[in-house]
């Protein structure tokens, strides 16, 4: 690998209050859960030898203008198509708001990195809670969570760009405020 290239993925940490309980279940089912904490994606990973100064630069560029929101999520889904079997914490509020900053980061510099099956329609911002290999396991995990019935709120303040090593570990590269 180049010495210059990065992988970064785009995300927001959402901060609820009640945040250990999504913590269990991604200990239980999600391997990422000790490299990453729990996020909603703006722009997936993406390897490129742009520089730091220059994705802040345009992430603040971008973010200019955009609002502190409110957002609540609440059901857990199950997903199980070609992309893989994950288990979603979904959004209730604060959708358009995610939808609208993912697509504004995917302009400009970014533009190139849009993976060629995100569009408005198939785009469910979402927090990853577990990820699968077999059908069976994703719906013995769904089974398993499926009557928590919390409500996580937060507002949300700041964009994260984190850059992720060959373990897999995330370190925080840049946060830009709303």
């Amino acid at each position: 690998m180049n010495c210059n290239m990065n992988r970064r993925t785009i995300m927001v940490f959402p901060q609820f209050d009640n945040i250990n309980i999504i913590d269990g279940i991604r200990e239980k089912y999600d391997p990422l859960a000790n490299h990453v904490r729990p996020h909603i994606t703006l722009v997936f990973t993406f390897e490129s030898n742009i520089t730091s100064s220059e994705i802040k630069e345009h992430v603040e560029k971008v973010l200019t203008g955009m609002k502190p929101f409110r957002l609540t999520m609440g059901d857990i889904i199950k997903i199980d198509n070609t992309l893989g079997k994950y288990l979603f914490l979904s959004l209730n509020e604060g959708i358009d708001d995610i939808k609208k900053l993912s697509l504004k980061l995917y302009t400009g510099i970014l533009e190139q990195y849009k993976p060629e099956w995100l569009n408005e329609n198939t785009f469910l911002p979402h927090m990853t809670l577990g990820n699968f290999t077999s059908r069976n396991e994703l719906n013995k995990a769904f089974k398993d969570v499926e009557t928590i019935k919390e409500t996580f709120t937060t507002i949300v303040n700041k964009v994260s760009v984190e850059i992720i090593d060959e373990n897999e570990n995330s370190t925080i590269d840049i946060e830009v405020n709303l």
